[in-house]
């Protein structure tokens, strides 16, 4: 074999790559059973001591810490870990009107509002919806007489043409859904969720938001929903403040001496992180940003810590004033607007002293306290500022609608930088806060920027700023300075961020899902592995071999590549190791030919590797673009599924015919017999001689008697039975204490959903019951999720049955339209790429066009299947994303068995010098065709079926259905392959030569 030395060299790097890929969650893994062991079941005990362990030296060999493995570790998805998924749609509408000054201008707002539905119905480009409905209902009137103003008089003239509106507005949307996402993912960070997946959904004006953990949905709403306000405030210096903390500190050991829970409360630093708070203060000098400067501007003051913990001192044992050594030798208050530092897990404790009585009144009128947006790099230590109140009415000293611009820039020196630019009333009162903050030479003051209530920035004031022009500079990243432009833009023009899709996992289904997907991964992989080994003997182990390090490497890319690994994405791993074997079975079914020819063992070997290698290139690359096109198309678990999908087709191909080349290689150099069958399946599949082509007829007589049967059924039940991804609407997971009737939960809740009846079906048992409805699903309001779930709760109150609502779903209608247009194009699409890559791959349209005959054939039997099974089956039959990933993977089985018949066919034509057959010839060969490939096909679909039948029995309520369909695409995948697809190619013919 040629190349071994580079497949092994690339076999070894492989193996490095994922070893130390998977290492992080090994190690990540030992800390946290270290921290149960402490804790003995205590869960805050616990907490304490993870977050104590944050910046710790876990990983000495690499020198990573516990918080850069957690973050390397295997990343699991909602629906294995429990939390929230939220997609949140941006308003374009109130973003164009806001814009244009809220006009009053009919037709403006007609053409708004028409946008908005055409959007709703599945547009996709929201500004251009709007100019051409504006063009219908206003000819010759121009955009940019609503849009052209003083503070965009640069980019956007007055006689400016729609065409430059448009392109003005397609980049406020752009830079508005940018801004968007800089200020939810400043709030996620701030809500302390570990491992948050943020991402924009290109070509949406949406953003798909992931929070492991995260139960408390009211919270995160209100939080997502709220309007974005920034502020501008003065700040007081530390000197100014640290008097005062000392005071508050003495209030409060003069409170709490003698409370025993407060001293054990104090103390808590000191028993779990055993006094690592002075740590904190080489923790501030590696991640806090030098001084930021307004020239413009300012710079962040980089700081020391100094942990005071004294037992009478329980505000300085959780709270470090920035000091530094002085020349005395004696530490000193370190000028700057940062006036504390505090672990993450203790702001909470030190909002808390704050809010005591006593302390309150402490603190003066014109002072409160903020913290830092989120905590410093690499760290979880937040900064702490004293804000100063200058108006009587309390309001900041300047408001985000002051800014009329601000992008990130670069300075002379070439270093990032943001120039900010005020409206002409802002000018005027910038000019006056920056003079007074800038009047001391020797004391230059800061001016904090304020989102949300959180400081995203406290930049010392170098010089008045007379035109409302300024630079802010510092020790920035690119990065730094495009999230600082977007926050400085965020009050300038309101743009709503509205919830249109959340999807909710409680832990326990979170663990129950882990659970089952790994029983339903384990038992199948020892069946895959049992099978191997009885059928093909020696040869078997072989596979099985590869089959194991193709596992590793699976694992260990996808880690690698940072991808969730979700229930979907474990029936992916399993089944993708279900379809390896295709590549073992194919070059093994290829090898005993050679060996029943007479050949050597090597020699049959080596021509089994070649011979079957077209099939195996040419059906691992139907399912590549299958997987592709999913990942396209999907999202969550769909794009998961798809991911695990092509990632593990590229390692199958190099584990099973590259790495078991070299085994067996390696076993015939080292005179070691290798055997590829034994006396029960020596004779397996031989002599077969199945006329299919002569009883293609009735085959076609069948599937239009399902397909008949399914229309019927179809019209029967009302139509297909679509999930909430598809309609609409919001589901519930509820899980009773007892087992419930349908019927009486439908009726206790028809009343309290103003007589609007929901869908009530069992899920798994009859104690737990999926509840769909589409009550007040368009209403936007962001009190309406608690308006739905409270009706919920009070009706199924009434049935007197203890109960948990394990998870919840909501799809508002417009993301519903998008998912049932990505299925339709998904399925189309998939379609044209498999007829393209047929016809340029065989040179006939014949079998171009049969195969995809063959597709629309399955997938109508399927649909079929599920409309006759529909209410018959013990668990729902819901048609949703997941069953569009299940319809395309049955389209990869049958092109992936009818390319092998066609490869053989191809190759039988090519052995007779010929380019194509005609009449009983060609039935002649076709039919050879596939009685010579029976044995693959068999065995290949036994496989993959026994593999889903366990994880369809083992896998969990919560895709069941998913490998329902599945299941049943395997049969009619097989069966179309045989039956359907090749002999439509003999009609086909027959046809072409009629009309010549």
């Amino acid at each position: 074999m040629q190349g071994k030395g580079f497949i092994k060299f690339i076999a070894i790097v492989l193996a490095i790559v994922c070893a130390y890929a998977l290492s992080f969650t090994l190690v990540s893994q030992s800390v946290e059973k270290d921290a149960r062991n402490f804790s003995k079941g205590d869960l805050l005990k616990e907490k304490a001591y993870l977050d104590s362990m944050s910046g710790e030296k876990v990983y000495p060999l690499l020198g990573f810490t516990y918080q850069d493995v957690k973050a390397k570790e295997i990343n699991l998805g909602l629906d294995l870990k429990g939390g929230m998924n939220v997609t949140m749609e941006i308003s374009l509408a109130e973003l164009v009107k806001s814009l244009a000054d809220n006009p009053a201008d009919a037709n403006f707002n007609k053409a708004v509002q028409q946008a908005q539905v055409q959007l709703n119905a599945g547009g996709k480009d929201f500004i251009k919806l709007f100019v051409d409905d504006f063009e219908k209902l206003s000819p010759g009137v121009k955009l940019a007489e609503f849009f052209s103003n003083q503070d965009n008089a640069t980019r956007l003239k007055l006689n400016a043409s729609n065409s430059d509106v448009q392109k003005f507005l397609s980049d406020e949307a752009k830079s508005a859904i940018d801004r968007s996402f800089v200020i939810l993912r400043s709030r996620i960070d701030g809500f302390g969720v570990v491992s948050p997946n943020m991402q924009k959904q290109e070509g949406s004006n949406r953003i798909l938001i992931e929070m492991p953990g995260v139960q408390d949905k009211e919270r995160v709403y209100k939080l997502l929903q709220g309007s974005a306000e920034l502020q501008f405030w003065q700040v007081f210096q530390v000197q100014e403040v640290a008097p005062l903390l000392q005071n508050i500190d003495k209030i409060i050991a003069a409170t709490v001496k003698d409370t025993t829970a407060a001293k054990k409360d104090t103390s808590t630093v000191a028993a779990v992180a055993g006094g690592k708070l002075a740590g904190l203060e080489k923790a501030a000098k590696d991640t806090s940003k030098q001084d930021s400067k307004i020239a413009g501007l300012g710079k962040k003051d980089s700081t020391a810590l100094l942990a005071q913990q004294a037992k009478s001192n329980p505000l300085f044992s959780v709270l470090s004033v920035p000091t530094y050594q002085g020349q005395n030798g004696q530490q000193q208050l370190r000028p700057g607007p940062i006036v504390g530092w505090v672990l993450q897990k203790d702001t909470a404790k030190v909002n808390a002293y704050f809010k005591m009585p006593l302390v309150a009144a402490a603190i003066p009128s014109n002072m409160k306290f903020m913290w830092s947006v989120k905590p410093m790099e690499k760290s979880k230590v937040f900064e702490l500022y004293a804000i100063k109140v200058t108006n009587a009415d309390g309001k900041p000293d300047l408001s985000g609608d002051a800014v009329s611009d601000s992008r990130a820039d670069f300075d002379q020196k070439n270093q990032p930088e943001v120039t900010m630019y005020m409206t002409s009333e802002g000018a005027a009162k910038w000019k006056k806060i920056t003079a007074e903050a800038s009047a001391d030479a020797q004391d230059k003051k800061a001016i904090a920027i304020v989102l949300d209530n959180a400081v995203y920035s406290a930049p010392t004031v170098q010089n008045e700023i007379p035109n409302g022009v300024s630079s802010i500079t510092g020790n920035f990243t690119q990065d730094d300075t495009k999230d600082l432009a977007n926050i400085l833009k965020a009050g300038k023009l309101p743009a709503p961020a509205r919830i249109a899709g959340s999807f909710i996992v409680g832990p326990t289904l979170g663990a129950q899902a882990i659970h089952d997907g790994l029983i339903s991964f384990i038992i199948a992989f020892v069946v895959i592995l049992i099978f191997m080994a009885l059928y093909y003997h020696r040869a078997g182990w072989v596979a099985n071999f590869a089959l194991l390090v193709n596992l590793f490497f699976i694992m260990g890319i996808l880690v690698s590549l940072g991808a969730v690994l979700t229930l979907p994405g474990i029936a992916g791993i399993v089944l993708v190791i279900g379809l390896s074997v295709d590549a073992n079975i194919l070059i093994f079914e290829r090898v005993r030919e050679e060996l029943a020819h007479g050949k050597t063992t090597n020699i049959a070997i080596k021509e089994g590797f070649k011979h079957a290698m077209p099939s195996i290139i040419d059906s691992n690359a139907t399912l590549f673009i299958l997987g592709a096109i999913l990942y396209s198309f999907g999202s969550g678990p769909v794009q998961g599924f798809a991911t695990t999908l092509c990632i593990g087709i590229l390692s199958s191909l190099f584990a099973a015919v590259a790495i078991s080349r070299v085994v067996f290689d390696s076993l015939i150099n080292r005179k070691i017999e290798v055997s590829f069958d034994n006396k029960f399946t020596h004779d397996a599949f031989r002599h077969i001689a199945f006329n299919f082509v002569g009883r293609r007829k009735i085959y076609y007589i069948i599937s239009t008697v399902i397909i008949i049967m399914g229309t019927i059924f179809y019209f029967k039940n009302g139509g297909l039975n679509l999930g909430v991804d598809f309609k609409g609407g919001r589901t519930y997971l509820v899980h009773f204490d007892k087992n419930v009737n349908t019927e009486d939960v439908k009726a206790k809740l028809t009343p309290v959903f103003d007589n609007e009846t929901p869908e009530v079906k069992t899920a798994g048992g009859d104690d737990q019951v999926k509840i769909t409805t589409t009550y007040h699903i368009a209403d936007q309001s962001t009190k309406t999720d608690k308006l739905v779930e409270d009706a919920l709760k009070k009706g199924i109150a009434g049935l007197d049955n203890k109960y948990e609502i394990v998870s919840s779903q909501k799809v508002t209608p417009i993301i519903a339209s998008d998912i049932v247009n990505g299925a339709f194009y998904a399925v189309l699409i998939s379609a044209l790429f498999m007829f393209l890559y047929i016809v340029v791959r065989f040179k006939k349209w014949q079998y171009g066009l049969g195969a995809v005959i063959a597709l629309f054939h399955d997938v109508l039997l399927v649909l079929s299947f599920y409309t006759i099974l529909d209410g018959i089956m013990p668990f729902s039959l819901e048609i949703g994303q997941d069953f569009i990933a299940a319809i395309l993977t049955v389209m990869g089985y049958t092109m992936t068995e009818t390319v092998v018949v066609f490869d053989r066919i191809r190759e039988k034509l090519k052995e007779a010098g010929k380019v194509d057959l005609h009449g009983k010839e060609r039935e002649h060969l076709i039919n050879f065709a596939l009685n010579s490939t029976l044995s693959r096909t068999i065995l290949t679909s036994l496989t993959v079926f026994f593999v889903l039948l366990v994880i369809f029995i083992f896998g969990g309520d919560s895709i069941r259905g998913f490998i329902f369909a599945l299941l049943i695409g395997r049969i009619i995948g097989t069966y179309s392959s045989l039956c359907i697809s090749t002999p439509i190619v003999i009609d086909l013919g027959s046809s072409s030569e009629k009309r010549e």
